[in-house]
């Protein structure tokens, strides 16, 4: 039997998932709507879901790409892994300059943060993808499971869970130091560190899963995504119970974190593809399909125009806050931040739409 290479309901789903990304990623100014704001520390918010959703779109990609994985393909993975690590680590340098009193200097290498959000997505496929060549379906699980268990045992013997008591934090400051961390809490730490990876590799394996089980046998049917929908709330509640001891925490990526995650990403897909794959209402979604056949580019474009909106001064002021003060500042704070954040998303969307048009598929 032929597999199909690409799945209408989950290119849905990476487009929801990059939207929402762009949203809260470019707020125009520093107010946001509770949604669109991260928890502060121990919590959940919808903006928390973001990163871990788009983990698990990565597994379910991982599905499709296997299909094309010849005998060995350590060689293709390592190369695709490195790629996205680099461009991640670059981007933090770029664009390699900065303002000063004496003027534009080079901005010092030694000091580029190392870890990152695209560095995370590129470890999380490299050993997702090492993970799902080597072991069968059942294995998966098990390994799965044994990380979110790991994870928790390192983190209870290691400290505690504050921002710079854990066991996470201690190790990333041990290895990377002050300069190539990152300082957004007001202090040196990390959330997209070394050993807080580990559980976020489940979300990828979770993805491919879940592809793997919404494409074999016959397809998408109604009877999957009631099974999906299910799984989803009692992940959730497995979450919510594990919260008690091991609380849900994005920063530090918490296992009962990524039980919480994969259970909305289930209930979020199993909607999705209802709608666009049984109902045959897709074209109700298309917005979010157009986004999703490109969203690696998307992302980078958004992350990359950001920057240099940023960095371009005129008249002491930058482009960025020049647009936002001559288009939404008038507005409430928190709205005006929104409808900036959203006419952002859109614009990016354009891009998005025309290589949509000319067929192209953005690859790294």
């Amino acid at each position: 039997m032929t597999i199909q290479t690409r799945n209408l309901s989950l290119d849905i789903f990476r487009g929801l998932t990059i939207c929402f990304m762009i949203i809260v990623n470019t707020a125009g100014a520093d107010c946001s709507y509770a949604p669109l704001e991260h928890a502060p520390w121990h919590g959940f918010t919808p903006t928390d879901l973001v990163f871990p959703s788009f983990l698990f779109a990565v597994g379910n990609s991982i599905f499709f790409s296997k299909m094309h994985w010849n005998i060995n393909p350590y060689g293709k993975i390592l190369k695709r892994t490195a790629i996205i690590f680099l461009i991640g680590y670059f981007m933090y340098w770029f664009p390699f300059l900065k303002h000063t009193d004496a003027g534009l200097v080079f901005k010092p290498f030694h000091n580029t943060r190392f870890m990152g959000v695209l560095q995370r997505i590129a470890l999380c496929y490299g050993i997702g993808s090492i993970l799902i060549y080597n072991f069968n379906k059942k294995a998966l699980w098990i390994i799965g499971a044994c990380l979110l268990l790991a994870y928790w045992a390192m983190m209870a013997m290691g400290g505690d869970y504050s921002m710079l008591g854990n066991l996470a934090h201690k190790i990333d400051f041990a290895i990377l130091g002050d300069s190539h961390m990152y300082h957004g809490e007001g202090v040196a730490f990390e959330p997209e560190g070394f050993l807080s990876t580990i559980p976020s590799i489940v979300n990828v394996i979770a993805g491919y899963l879940t592809a793997s089980y919404m494409i074999e046998n016959n397809g998408v049917n109604k009877d999957k995504l009631m099974k999906l929908a299910i799984a989803g709330f009692i992940l959730l509640a497995l979450s919510w119970l594990w919260n008690i001891v091991f609380p849900i925490n994005k920063k530090i990526w918490t296992s009962s974190f990524v039980l919480q995650t994969v259970g909305w990403d289930l209930i979020i897909l199993s909607i999705v593809s209802y709608i666009s794959d049984v109902s045959g209402q897709a074209k109700l979604l298309e917005f979010f399909r157009i986004a999703g056949r490109n969203p690696l580019f998307l992302y980078l474009l958004s992350e990359v125009l950001v920057i240099m909106l940023g960095f371009i001064r005129i008249g002491g002021k930058s482009l960025f806050s020049i647009i936002y003060s001559n288009t939404f500042a008038a507005l409430p704070c928190k709205l005006g931040s929104f409808l900036f954040a959203f006419t952002y998303m859109l614009v990016c969307w354009s891009a998005g739409w025309w290589l949509n048009k000319k067929g192209w598929v953005f690859k790294v």
